[in-house]
């Protein structure tokens, strides 16, 4: 597994005349797992997509590896950074199987032939994800949990350096959160890939994240190790909320209990 230097150099980012995120400077700490938190239309998603060559930038550069990833192309680039998008829609009629299969396209040469260790590869995401049972189902047949365990599948297929992910726990239950997130904390330890995700619950992002970035109104306010970035200051300011900082007693990670209206104080 090669470590990769991946970085947003200035970048500003807008829908339209909408600015989302102005001049901010990012650097991916390799060979960790970096969690993105923030309130609702902070800028999260928007970051995650520029990075993944999603979302054109108006202004500054997204590098890897020092080059900015607009003149790599979009194949080159798929071969060391996976994304998973908050929203993914399958073809009709694809079979879960097929649709993992397609993570391999970056690795394969001309006309798209297949490389021999392929199907040990969708296999074994099958394997990892639990749908290996669902291979032969079609996409749109299966619920939504079971629809987004195909994609992270895919993701896992197209075994990059660099994985991506906006929100990977949508629509999945508690216990398929935790399977997906220590599936991901595998992949970082085992083959040192670099993993970037957006967390919607706080609680998930400082147990499994090693860096923990905290977004507000398009930009960084705080990133480091959990256990300095988490505090009942840092909660205040950046999601308004009043609450105790307290230690996970499982992981030891900081935990956010919230105060609330009906319990304070």
């Amino acid at each position: 597994m090669n470590h990769h230097a991946f970085e947003a150099v200035g970048i500003t980012v807008g829908y339209d005349s909408r600015v989302v995120i102005s001049e901010l400077d990012f650097v991916v700490p390799p060979g960790a797992i970096t969690v993105i938190v923030g309130p609702n239309a902070c800028g999260k998603s928007t970051l995650l997509r520029a990075m993944a060559g999603l979302h054109r930038v108006n202004a500054g550069e997204v590098r890897l590896d020092g080059e900015p990833i607009d003149l790599l192309g979009r194949k080159s680039v798929a071969r060391t950074v996976g994304v998973l998008p908050q929203s993914s829609v399958a073809p009709d009629g694809v079979r879960v199987a097929e649709l993992v299969a397609r993570g391999r396209y970056p690795h394969q040469g001309w006309f798209g032939f297949a490389r021999s260790d392929d199907d040990l590869i969708v296999a074994k995401a099958l394997a990892d994800t639990g749908i290996a049972d669902l291979a032969e189902r079609r996409v749109e047949e299966l619920s939504g949990g079971q629809r987004q365990r195909v994609w992270i599948a895919m993701v896992l297929a197209q075994a990059t350096d660099i994985v991506l992910l906006d929100e990977p726990t949508t629509y999945l239950d508690v216990s398929h959160q935790l399977d997906l997130l220590d599936l991901l904390t595998d992949l970082n330890r085992e083959r040192g890939t670099t993993v970037v995700m957006v967390l919607h619950e706080l609680n998930l992002a400082a147990r499994y994240g090693d860096h923990l970035v905290m977004m507000r109104d398009g930009q960084i306010v705080a990133q480091g190790e959990p256990g300095v970035v988490v505090t009942v200051e840092s909660i205040r300011d950046v999601f308004g909320l009043d609450s105790q900082v307290v230690v996970d007693p499982v992981a030891g990670t900081p935990l956010v209990v919230p105060v609330g209206r009906r319990h304070a104080a």
